[in-house]
C-alpha cells in the first residue's frame, strides 16, 4: 500500500517526503539531519533505493547525497547542476522505477532556479501525485529573486510558465507535495492550507489565476528580504555535504565564557525571551530556542564567528545544535548548562518586558525611543507614528542610528523584538523589550500609521 509520509522542519518552513510501498521508498528533498529518515526506514521495514533533488536549495543544506552514501540509494540531481559529486543525473521527461509499482516522472518547472524539477509520482489504482520543490506551492510559489536580481524578472515569468505547464499537464486530482511554504523564506508567502491538489491550485493560486504580467507584478511587489545565511547555502549544496556531527560541544566555565564574550565571540542564551529579561550573561545574545531560533542566527551571525550556546538543559542544547546544523554550522566552541547563575563570574544584567499599554501611558509621561526592527513590507503597511524602522537584520551594522535614549523595541509578537534588546543591552545601551502583540498597539491608544494616512 502506498503511503507518503511529510518531514516537517517547522524552524525551516520546510517539508521532505518519504514514500514507500511496503517494501521500496524513496525520499524527496532531505534535509541534513538524516537520522529522521532512518527511523522512518526501520520503522516502515523498507529499503531506500531513491533519493530526489527538486532544486539546488537556498535555505538549508540538503542530506540527499549524506542519504544516499549511507544506504547506497540512487542519488537524483538534475544532469543541468554543475556539482562536484558524484550523483545519478536526472533530466526532464526521464522515468525512474521505484521498485515494482512506483513511476516517478521528471518535469522542468524553472523559475525558483534556473534547473528546478518536479517529480510526478505514478502508480496503478492509485491517485497521481507531484512533488514540487519550490515552484508550485499550496496558493503560491516559491521566489524567484534568490540568484539576484539581474534574473529576476526572466525567473518570475518561467515560474508563472511552470505552474501552468504543470496544471496542463497533470490531472486535477493530483495531490500537490511542495517542499517550501511552510514558513520558508524561499516562498513568496506563507501557506495557510496543509494539502491541495492541481483542481484547487488552478482555483486559488494567483500563479494559476492571473495573467503573466498580473503575477510577475503582484510577485515582486511583495518580495522582502531574505536570510543571509543563503548565500551559504547552495555553494554547500553543491559540494555534496556530509552528515553533522551532533556530539556534545564541550563544557565551558564562567571565566571561559566571559573571555569569549570580550573578544567578540557570540555566546547566546536558548531561554525563553522574560527569563532572559530578567537575568542574563551581560554581553550573551537572546535567541529563543522557538520555531525561527535557526533562521535568525544563521541571519544575524557574521558567518564563521565562534558561537557558543547556554541553555537550561542539555537537551536544549542538542536541539538547537541539530537546527543549527540544517543551515550549515557544524561547529560549536563549548556550550553551558543551568542558569544565568552558573554561567556568570559577575553581577547578572536585566532589562525591563512591557506591553504596547504601557508604552502608550509612558509616552504621556517621559521622551522614549521607539524601534521597530520588523521588515520593510510590514512597516510599510503600517507602523507606529514616531518609530525608528531598523529591520531586525540590519541592526548590527546600524547600531549607530538608533536614538540616544531609552529605546522601546518591538516587533510582530515580541521574539525578534527580544533578540534586538539583547543586542541592544549587550551594547551597552538602555533598553524596554515589547512583548506584545502588534495588533494590540492601536487598541492601546498609539498612533498608527497606514500608506492611507501618508501624507495627510
Amino acid at each position: 500500500m502506498l503511503e507518503i509520509v511529510p518531514i516537517d522542519t517547522p524552524s525551516l518552513g520546510d517539508r521532505s517526503y518519504l514514500v514507500q510501498d511496503g517494501e521500496v521508498a524513496f525520499v524527496v528533498d532531505p534535509q541534513r539531519d538524516i537520522d529522521r529518515v532512518l527511523a522512518l526506514l526501520e520503522d516502515r521495514g523498507v529499503r531506500l533505493t531513491d533519493v530526489f533533488e527538486t532544486h539546488i536549495h537556498n535555505d538549508y543544506v540538503t542530506g540527499g547525497f549524506a542519504l544516499a552514501k549511507v544506504t547506497g540509494a540512487d542519488y537524483h540531481v538534475n544532469a543541468a547542476d554543475a556539482v562536484d559529486f558524484e550523483r545519478h543525473p536526472i533530466e526532464p521527461g526521464q522515468v525512474v522505477a521505484v521498485g515494482d509499482s512506483m513511476r516517478v516522472r521528471t518535469i522542468a518547472t524553472p523559475g525558483h532556479t534556473f534547473t528546478h524539477l518536479a517529480y510526478v509520482l505514478e502508480v496503478p489504482g492509485e491517485t497521481p501525485a507531484v512533488f514540487t520543490g519550490g515552484s508550485l506551492l499550496l496558493g503560491s510559489t516559491g521566489r524567484p529573486d534568490l540568484l539576484g536580481p539581474a534574473h529576476t524578472g526572466e525567473l518570475a515569468r518561467a515560474q508563472h510558465a511552470s505552474a501552468r505547464r504543470l496544471a496542463a499537464e497533470l490531472p486535477d486530482e493530483t495531490r500537490v507535495y511542495p517542499t517550501h511554504g511552510f514558513g520558508s523564506f524561499c516562498a513568496v508567502t506563507e501557506v495557510s492550507v496543509e494539502s491541495s491538489t492541481i483542481g484547487r491550485e488552478k482555483q486559488a493560486n494567483p500563479v494559476l489565476t492571473r495573467s503573466e504580467q498580473g503575477y510577475v507584478d503582484e510577485l515582486l511587489a511583495g518580495l522582502d528580504a531574505y536570510p543571509a545565511y543563503y548565500a551559504h547555502m547552495a555553494p554547500a549544496n553543491m559540494a555534496g555535504p556530509r552528515a553533522p556531527e551532533l556530539a556534545p560541544p564541550r563544557r565551558a566555565d564562567p571565566a571561559e565564557l566571559r573571555r569569549r564574550i570580550e573578544t567578540g565571540e557570540w555566546v547566546v542564551d536558548l531561554r525563553h525571551r522574560t527569563a532572559f529579561a530578567a537575568g542574563h550573561v551581560g554581553g550573551t545574545l537572546n535567541f529563543g530556542l522557538e520555531t525561527n531560533f535557526a533562521t535568525y542566527v544563521g541571519w544575524l551571525i557574521p558567518w564563521g564567528t565562534p558561537l557558543t550556546l547556554l541553555g537550561a538543559t542539555a537537551e536544549d542544547v542538542t536541539s538547537a545544535q541539530r537546527e543549527l546544523a540544517r543551515i550549515g554550522i557544524d561547529r560549536l566552541e563549548a556550550a553551558a548548562t543551568g542558569g544565568p547563575r552558573d554561567w556568570a563570574d559577575r553581577e547578572l544584567r536585566s532589562y525591563p518586558t512591557a506591553q504596547f499599554a504601557e508604552l502608550a501611558q509612558v509616552r504621556h509621561h517621559r521622551p522614549v525611543a521607539v524601534l521597530d526592527v520588523r521588515r520593510n513590507q510590514e512597516w510599510a503597511e503600517s507602523h507606529l507614528a514616531g518609530a525608528v524602522h531598523i529591520p531586525l537584520h540590519e541592526l548590527l551594522t546600524r547600531l549607530a542610528e538608533v536614538p540616544a535614549a531609552e529605546v522601546w523595541v518591538h516587533c510582530h509578537s515580541g521574539y525578534r523584538a527580544s533578540i534586538g534588546a539583547s543586542v541592544l543591552a549587550a551594547a551597552g545601551r538602555s533598553v524596554v523589550a515589547i512583548d506584545d502583540d502588534y495588533d494590540n498597539a492601536g487598541r492601546a491608544g498609539l498612533d498608527i500609521v497606514r500608506p492611507e494616512t501618508m501624507g495627510r
